[in-house]
């Protein structure tokens, strides 16, 4: 399984998680407030690094070479991502790599894995559990906050973010990673519902208590 197909299983997990909550499902209350969001017609399409959902995949090439000339960005793992050094946003020098999904050759959704610099097994002030901290609150300062916290009994918490067209979601990969995924969600909401039976593995789609 590929790192992107396991980011996109565990999205399809945050999407139909089904405990209960003031009277209703985690799942509807997601799913009205999507709808709502969806309706106002407003978009929200900034991202980062004058990235923004919707851009066209050719413009997304010439502005990540442009910064690169600049020596802000570099190739990331296995020359398959873009790596870009947070050197001042978190609480301790990190790093994100991040590369696009693309629909009809424009920018859908941009998967985003943080990790801070001096990770090690044994330094916990640089586990998961902190850089999640730490990268939530540098996006509640970028995009403001009133995150869903979803609870899972293996990645523990998750939280969800949603305005206009965009959202956000946030959570644990690993002892070392943490995981940002925004998502237009006026062009994936119909392929995540496509998904939502098919490829998802067993575990995922257990009630959460």
């Amino acid at each position: 399984m590929t790192m992107k197909t396991g980011v996109f299983r565990f999205i399809i997990f945050l999407m139909i998680f089904s405990s209960v909550i003031s009277g209703c499902t985690p799942k509807a209350k997601y799913e009205r407030k999507l709808r709502n969001e969806l309706a106002k017609g407003v978009r929200y399409d900034s991202l980062f690094l004058g990235l923004y959902l919707g851009m066209p995949e050719k413009d997304f090439y010439i502005h990540c070479w442009e910064l690169n000339k600049k020596g802000l960005i570099r190739q990331g793992s296995n020359n398959t991502t873009v790596e870009y050094r947070m050197e001042d946003e978190l609480k301790y020098p990190g790093i994100m790599n991040f590369y696009p999904s693309f629909v009809e050759s424009k920018i859908a959704e941009m998967p985003v894995k943080f990790t801070y610099a001096g990770w090690a097994p044994w330094n916990q002030k640089l586990s998961s559990d902190s850089l999640q901290l730490d990268v939530m609150q540098w996006i509640e300062k970028k995009y403001g906050n009133r995150f869903m916290k979803v609870d899972h009994s293996k990645r523990g918490s998750a939280y969800i973010k949603l305005d206009g067209n965009r959202r956000i979601t946030i959570f644990r990969e690993n002892e070392m990673n943490v995981w940002a995924v925004f998502s237009d969600m006026s062009e994936m909401k119909e392929l995540y519902d496509q998904s939502r039976i098919r490829d998802i593995p067993e575990d995922t789609t257990k009630i959460i208590k």
